[in-house]
């Protein structure tokens, strides 16, 4: 069974996931439920602000709290300057560069195209460098994996379905509806994961823990994702361009579009 020091780093290991709300997977999610580009951006860059400031206090309050465990917060610190600052800088300057060299249209139709295979690569390594590492846990630990992703997926479907349902109460169009749900159901679970490491190690169990939150968040997210494109007719269209096959079940008011060039 769990013992209470191993329960307590699971707790803390959920806590630390669930406190680093997604990033760069969001651009994925909108992307198969043909969210709005600049809102999914804007979401983005607001998360990575969020967590420049908050990440580190809220993971020393919540665990310090609901636990026994030390959480020093110089870790948290260098976690944050690692993951967040370290790459928000980087693609600042990448992007301030290149465009003012040879222009924001070479950047855009030229580079970024040719960027995004190895942006695609790296993330899947990271998936695997994680599985990796941690293959003996859960293999060996099957029983709590299940245990652990049970209040995980608790919070990705509550968290989804909350949004989505007050953006479908407030009219909001799908395109935003649609990631404004995923993005507040995922996780930074690359930030989670190294923090876990970094704090308690690579064989613990808040290791562990952030690990189950990869090992569910891919399907579970496609699960949502899937949701939200089969009940895109319960939207209304703001445009012709977003209802392009006037049917039922393209969206609220199709039948306004109907003939429409």
């Amino acid at each position: 069974w769990i013992s209470p020091e191993l329960a307590e780093q699971y707790v803390a290991g959920v806590i630390i996931l669930a406190a680093a709300p997604c990033t760069a997977m969001v651009f994925v999610w909108s992307y198969l439920t043909r969210g709005d580009p600049a809102y999914t951006l804007v979401q983005v860059s607001v998360n990575d602000l969020l967590m420049l400031f908050l990440f580190a206090p809220i993971v020393k309050l919540l665990v310090s709290g609901a636990s026994s465990l030390t959480v020093p917060y110089e870790v948290l610190l260098y976690s944050v300057f690692c993951f967040i600052v370290i790459p928000l800088s980087a693609g600042v300057l990448t992007r301030t560069v290149l465009v003012r060299l040879r222009g924001r249209r070479w950047f855009e139709e030229v580079f970024l195209p040719h960027f995004h295979p190895i942006s695609i690569v790296a993330l899947l390594s990271t998936l695997l460098l994680i599985f990796a590492f941690q293959a003996d846990n859960i293999t060996g630990r099957l029983l709590h994996v299940v245990l652990i992703a049970i209040p995980i997926l608790i919070q990705v479907y509550f968290n989804a379905s909350l949004v989505y349902f007050l953006m479908k109460r407030f009219r909001v169009p799908h395109r935003v509806a649609a990631p404004g749900a995923l993005i507040g159901a995922s996780n930074f679970f690359e930030l989670a994961v190294a923090t876990a490491i970094a704090l308690y190690g690579p064989a613990s169990g808040a290791a562990l823990a952030t690990v189950v939150g990869v090992l569910v968040e891919v399907p579970v997210m496609l699960s949502v994702c899937a949701f939200c494109n089969r009940t895109r007719g319960w939207f209304e269209a703001a445009s012709a361009q977003e209802c392009p096959s006037p049917m039922p079940g393209c969206c609220a008011n199709w039948s306004s579009f109907v003939g429409a060039e």
